[in-house]
């Protein structure tokens, strides 16, 4: 799987168990946003020391950053589920979900290495964003690949993620077979010996 086309999708996951009363959050702080740029690769250790840094001098900065952060996840998921499931994506989330790709594709350059080019982000030390601009060209990349078309959301019950369905005859269900796929496997096994007793005593 490339990486670069499911960034998108790891970051809109950053939201759990959309489907239950409480979902779980896992960008509760600045600090988290920064852990999971960590996590994601998109932030090397010096670059997410420098944020946090910054992000103590300039609390309310962080704070917008991460709410800014947490619309562009919700435009991204919004745009994508409405993709797995044939329909149109909302007009206001692409409009977002736009402003955060023209600002990402705006600290791209073209930089030379030992054979070739490559693609390198420019250094912007007091951007508290810029974990997000790997994310917005991530999600640009996938919305105009062949790869849209395996976009799916995950049928465990309550689970919600997003995935690419990469399985041979594309009919993979569950974002993991070894969690959520396992969990509706015992959920309807519990359900059918429950059903098979209550026939078995009428």
């Amino acid at each position: 799987m490339d990486p670069v086309l499911s960034l998108c999708l790891d970051f809109a996951n950053t939201l759990s168990w959309r489907g239950r009363e409480q979902p779980s959050e896992k960008l509760t702080s600045y600090a988290a946003l920064v852990a999971w740029g960590r996590k994601a690769r998109v932030l090397t250790a010096p670059e997410a020391r420098r944020l946090l840094d910054h992000a103590k001098r300039s609390p309310e900065r962080a704070t917008a950053t991460l709410e800014g952060a947490i619309a562009v996840r919700e435009s991204i998921y919004r745009i994508f589920a409405a993709v797995a499931a044939d329909g149109r994506a909302p007009a206001s989330d692409l409009a977002i979900l736009n402003d955060a790709i023209r600002d990402a594709l705006g600290r791209l350059k073209i930089a030379s290495q030992l054979r070739g080019f490559e693609w390198r982000w420019k250094a912007d030390t007091e951007a508290l964003d810029r974990m997000l601009w790997p994310v917005a060209r991530s999600a640009a990349e996938l919305l105009t690949s062949a790869e849209l078309e395996k976009i799916r959301v995950c049928a465990g019950t309550g689970c919600g993620w997003l995935f690419l369905d990469h399985s041979r005859n594309h009919s993979r269900r569950w974002c993991d077979m070894r969690d959520c796929g396992n969990r509706e496997k015992a959920r309807r096994h519990y359900q059918r010996v429950r059903e098979t007793r209550a026939g078995s005593e009428t």
